[in-house]
């Protein structure tokens, strides 16, 4: 690149913005973080990350989404608006990321075009491509439906934008192997949703956040849908528990929840555990990540950087053997 656009990332200490701030930060950007004023004080594990960021050179801006002029002033310091909000391992997260949080985006497009000088903004994606998905009740209108909006607000202001869809993160999923109440594969039984079946892409998180910068300089990308889908980690969930099962030397038993019950699960469910269970579905039950192919409006991550090593989910899995 020509040279390194200064980036305003938007929930830095959240679960993929950390990982998109040190990728920032390694590949020499000037690199900004809005943090509340309370992000440090309230929570010592943040506060320390905070701090290695500053160690590396990023400039901590305080600020929130709220306080609309102090958005302003860190959108007028910087080329690119990177926003990370929401979306992360907990229930509570899950929630968080399409309730105010999510929808307080809006205050960020209007920063952005009072500003006028933003080349490029990155919102809150990471993970479906939103307006391709077969979605059902919560998840359909409280979380894929608000990003549906915000997207269309981004067009109809003309800002430049990139969206990023990764897919599955790797530690949500590969991890546990889906099983929402583990934190590390099974080695005995698990549930799979569906017929186990539909493909699904999965990739760590460290790999999204370089890919990411890699796409803020780059034309390729500009007003683009930017896809994740290298074909080693593009798979079922059959093929997934059988790579594991080979790596422990042992079948694990499986438990096949099918679609009709699971959609009268997700019906019953308390609001929260539905709108996790109603995300599953569209991912894994219907494959919305792999079901369509990649259109000439869209650009796919690992061919246009080829360079950038990234983990295999076979590779992943080996730590937990």
């Amino acid at each position: 690149m020509a040279s390194s656009s200064r980036i305003l990332i938007i929930g830095a200490t959240g679960y993929i913005g950390r990982h998109i701030a040190k990728a920032s930060l390694a590949l020499g950007h000037p690199t900004h973080l809005l943090v509340r004023d309370s992000t440090a004080s309230s929570n010592s594990e943040k506060d320390q990350l905070l701090e290695s960021f500053k160690a590396s050179g990023a400039n901590i801006v305080h600020g929130s989404l709220e306080d609309y002029s102090s958005l302003v002033e860190a959108i007028r310091k910087v080329d690119v608006v990177i926003s990370a909000i929401g979306g992360g391992a907990s229930q509570k997260q899950v929630l968080d990321s399409c309730m105010d949080p999510f929808l307080l985006q809006h205050n960020i497009i209007k920063a952005i075009k009072q500003v006028g000088t933003i080349k490029r903004f990155l919102p809150a994606e990471f993970g479906n491509d939103v307006d391709r998905v077969d979605a059902v009740e919560p998840a359909k209108s409280s979380y894929f439906a608000v990003k549906v909006e915000l997207r269309r607000a981004i067009e109809g202001q003309g800002i430049p934008y990139t969206y990023i869809c990764c897919n599955s993160f790797a530690g949500l999923f590969v991890s546990n192997l889906g099983q929402m109440e583990l934190r590390v594969p099974p080695r005995d039984k698990m549930k799979i949703l569906g017929n186990g079946d539909a493909k699904a892409v999965f990739m760590t998180e460290e790999d999204v956040g370089m890919f990411t910068i890699k796409a803020v300089d780059d034309e390729r990308t500009l007003n683009r849908t930017l896809h994740f889908r290298p074909p080693v980690n593009t798979l079922s969930f059959n093929e997934l528990v059988a790579m594991w099962e080979k790596k422990i030397g042992k079948t694990l038993q499986k438990i096949f929840i099918q679609e009709d019950q699971l959609l009268k699960l997700i019906a019953e469910a308390p609001f929260a555990v539905g709108l996790l269970l109603s995300l599953r579905y569209s991912f894994f039950v219907k494959g919305d990540q792999t079901n369509f192919k990649i259109g000439a409006e869209d650009v796919e991550a690992v061919e246009l950087y080829p360079d950038v090593k990234y983990t295999t989910v076979e590779e992943y899995l080996d730590q937990y053997v």
